[in-house]
């Protein structure tokens, strides 16, 4: 009898034990993403002088002053922020520069790395991209200019709290179309 008592405890131990267990709370995840087709639209306009392609599932949204827009996202609440500005002289060239780089300093505050890489494409449009890991409040900027008559400039933003851990395949796959946009990226005759 006092086996039986024995392995009934146990048995009733057991079971109790698993029960304990199973009310545990489940690791916290994130939502799948779902990739949209990678298909390119070309951007024109005739207040802007130049044109490149850009991602089929964005939308372009105008802003305030001409040549400056938004390609948002909205499947990944994510935009690239847009802006071209005629160079005058030399001197104003220069400060566009410094402009870019002081912002690149201030997120670099709080990113773990950046790193900087000139760029050329085809068409001999030559820039510099930049780019963050960590928690920077945008992993990517670049700018191109043929340093005498056009500057043109974009970041990506999220419209969302950085993650970078979550953000670092939508950011990858951004990125491809970011290259896409330099790639094709013209400047119009004048």
């Amino acid at each position: 009898m006092m086996r039986f008592i024995l392995l009934l405890s146990v048995i009733l131990l057991f079971a109790i034990s698993c029960k304990e267990s199973q009310t545990m709370p489940k690791p916290r995840a994130y939502p799948r993403v779902e990739y949209p087709e990678k298909k390119f639209v070309q951007y024109e306009s005739l207040e802007c002088p130049f044109t490149f392609g850009y991602p089929a599932y964005a939308e372009i949204k105008n802003r305030d002053e001409a040549c400056w827009f938004d390609i948002f996202m909205p499947v990944f609440n994510a935009r690239i922020h847009c802006s071209y500005l005629p160079i005058k002289n030399p001197e104003e060239f220069d400060d566009l520069v410094q402009d870019a780089f002081a912002i690149a300093d201030r997120i670099n505050g709080r990113a773990n790395y950046m790193e900087d890489s000139r760029i050329q494409n085809d068409q001999g449009i030559s820039g510099v991209l930049l780019e963050w890991s960590g928690p920077a409040a945008s992993p990517v900027h670049f700018f191109l200019t043929d340093t005498t008559q056009h500057f043109f400039k974009a970041a990506l933003y999220f419209d969302a709290k950085v993650r970078p851990d979550s953000l670092a395949p939508i950011v990858e796959f951004i990125k491809k179309d970011i290259d896409f946009m330099i790639s094709s990226f013209r400047w119009e005759k004048n």
